[in-house]
């Protein structure tokens, strides 16, 4: 609440006023960021939402698509990149969530949804060089056109999306981060994905199926 002195103010003294209070005004009715706020792009997927069919390159040269996992439970979609220090903090923790959910019908699908043109080491070639000095045992696709990445609503790498198959459909379960704490991966205390996962194979409902994806802005191509 703001008080006021009756006493009068010279011209130059009434417009300093005049400013302090439209300031003070104006900053009371700044947005408040909340932790309520959505967490995903509201162009992309939500939850329960059928993903369609997509069909992307693997680093082996291979054509990979999405309907190529119909006989599994569903997949663990993550949009990274080679050149993002986020994305290389949480490559061992890719490479463990495929060793231990793929067995399970969980496979784990990295989708590269950079334009390579902002940054060599995310070229194709380089994909392909990642991938076997990490020995990856998942697909990693270039998303060569971004539409993917749109469609899923990725703003940032890494970024994570659960899907589960329901008859010849893919619906989504869960998206954001992988865990809470993704520069060291001893000082995790939730892991969201293994959790979402784990509900999923044990036919319950995820709980928490959205976080907010920490990491790197995704490099979009310029028309």
């Amino acid at each position: 609440m703001l008080l006021f002195m009756k006493t009068k103010l010279n011209p130059p003294a009434r417009l300093l006023a005049g400013l302090v209070m439209l300031l003070t005004l104006g900053a009371g009715q700044q947005p408040v960021q909340n932790a309520a706020a959505p967490l995903a792009n509201p162009l992309g997927y939500g939850i329960g939402d059928a993903v369609a069919n997509f069909r992307l390159k693997n680093v082996d040269g291979r054509t990979v698509s999405l309907a190529d996992f119909k006989d599994g439970k569903g997949a663990i979609i993550v949009f990274t990149c080679n050149h993002c220090p986020f994305s290389r903090a949480y490559e061992d923790r890719v490479i463990a969530l495929n060793q231990r959910f793929m067995s399970q019908g969980f496979p784990v699908i990295g989708i590269n949804p950079n334009d390579p043109a902002a940054y060599e080491e995310d070229s194709f070639e380089n994909m392909k060089v990642r991938a076997r000095e990490k020995g990856y045992s998942f697909p990693y696709l270039a998303d060569e056109t971004q539409e993917v990445a749109r469609a899923f609503g990725a703003t940032r790498t890494p970024y994570v999306v659960v899907l589960k198959r329901e008859g010849d459909k893919f619906t989504v379960q869960y998206m954001g981060t992988i865990d809470d704490n993704s520069q060291d991966a001893g000082s995790v205390t939730h892991r969201y994905v293994e959790d979402a996962v784990n509900n999923l194979l044990a036919g319950k409902p995820v709980g928490l199926n959205t976080t907010k994806s920490v990491g790197c802005a995704i490099k979009w191509k310029t028309v």
